[in-house]
């Protein structure tokens, strides 16, 4: 129902990397077996929905079997510049998480904050990547994780404009169904299901919730 409460778990990396990562990226990267955990433990929770980002090959090789053995949807936020690189989705590979009834979204090109971008790299970042993964999979790409999770009112107008059904932020706070922006979770190295439980999946009192709004409405009008 429209306007009930989500909560947006967001994965990266799943097991060991198969490419260099980028500064800070490690912290993001969870083992196969603590995934495992995480998805026995929301399976049953019709509150929370599922993403990915960064179009790591671990999506197709780890994520899209256990998904598919629980049943569980989930979207991919794909890089499109990222893709038949050693280490990250292969073409093929995106048409089989796109087969298996995920969805695809963007999440660029090149991995690079969307705060200030000039009108070559906005094009490149914002149309060029949601373009290719289009003529790729075949059907629209509706949705867009920002890199990074920086935004700011200009960018959100960009998007707007450019008519993405839902902008998906790293803001670690609950979201509302039907909802344009759309606050997720990242799951990171060392979390655990009963830490996950207590921080993300049991909603936070009053005063942590009106902190983290404001914190989401500065952001959206600097």
């Amino acid at each position: 129902m429209r306007g009930e409460f989500l909560v947006n778990l967001c994965f990266h990396g799943i097991g060991r990397p198969a490419r260099e990562l980028e500064p800070g990226e490690a912290a993001y990267w969870i083992g196969t077996g603590t995934f495992h955990d995480v998805l026995d433990a929301v399976a049953g929770d019709p509150r929370v929905r599922l993403s990915f980002d960064d179009g790591n090959a671990s999506d197709a090789e780890v994520a899209l079997p256990a998904l598919v053995e629980r049943g569980l949807p989930a979207t991919f936020f794909v890089l499109a510049g990222r893709l038949d690189r050693p280490g990250s989705l292969s073409r093929e590979q995106l048409l089989a998480l796109h087969e298996h009834g995920m969805s695809v979204g963007s999440h660029g090109m090149d991995h690079v904050p969307w705060r200030h971008l000039d009108r070559a790299t906005a094009d490149r970042e914002l149309c060029r990547a949601r373009t290719e993964l289009e003529d790729l999979v075949g059907s629209p790409v509706r949705d867009v994780a920002l890199p990074l999770g920086r935004y700011d009112r200009r960018l959100l107008g960009l998007l707007r404009g450019l008519g993405y059904r839902s902008v998906h932020t790293s803001d670690r706070r609950w979201a509302r169904s039907g909802a344009w922006l759309q606050p997720r979770f990242s799951v990171r190295a060392q979390d655990t299901v009963p830490g996950l439980h207590d921080a993300v999946l049991r909603r936070p009192p009053l005063p942590g919730r009106t902190r983290s709004t404001l914190v989401g409405v500065a952001k959206r009008l600097r």
